[in-house]
């Protein structure tokens, strides 16, 4: 099992930036693929970045590229996204989700957290 704790969220206009972190205990972080997905209001979840495990190759759905970062680091069990520009569309509880290291290239996660919310005002 893995936990995993958000934190990070709230309310920002249009154009400014937040970062979301994710704090996994339970397994060796370092051997996880780490990914975040958002769910908006009337929307089915979907995928935002992931990161491997060890080098840490990442990630993006084209409509975040260019605008979010996701980084992590081992030592502190902790995955982040950078997000910039935000947009109102970007609105969404996000999600952070864990698994082995093949989730990297299915998308379908095994562990989750409880959501952070992203609010961006026009």
């Amino acid at each position: 099992q893995v936990q995993l704790v958000e934190s990070g969220g709230g309310l920002v206009q249009a154009g400014g930036s937040l970062r979301l972190s994710c704090t996994a205990s339970g397994r060796t972080f370092s051997t996880l693929a780490m990914g975040w997905f958002r769910q908006a209001p009337g929307k089915e979840r979907e995928f935002v970045a992931a990161i491997r495990w060890g080098a840490g190759s990442t990630d993006y759905a084209d409509s975040v590229k260019g605008r979010f970062t996701i980084s992590r680091d081992n030592a502190k069990s902790t995955v982040y996204l950078q997000m910039n520009s935000l947009k109102p569309e970007d609105t969404a509880v996000y999600y952070c989700a864990s698994g082995d290291p093949t989730r990297y290239y299915s998308r379908k996660y095994d562990f989750w957290g409880q959501g952070t919310q992203v609010t961006v005002s026009s």
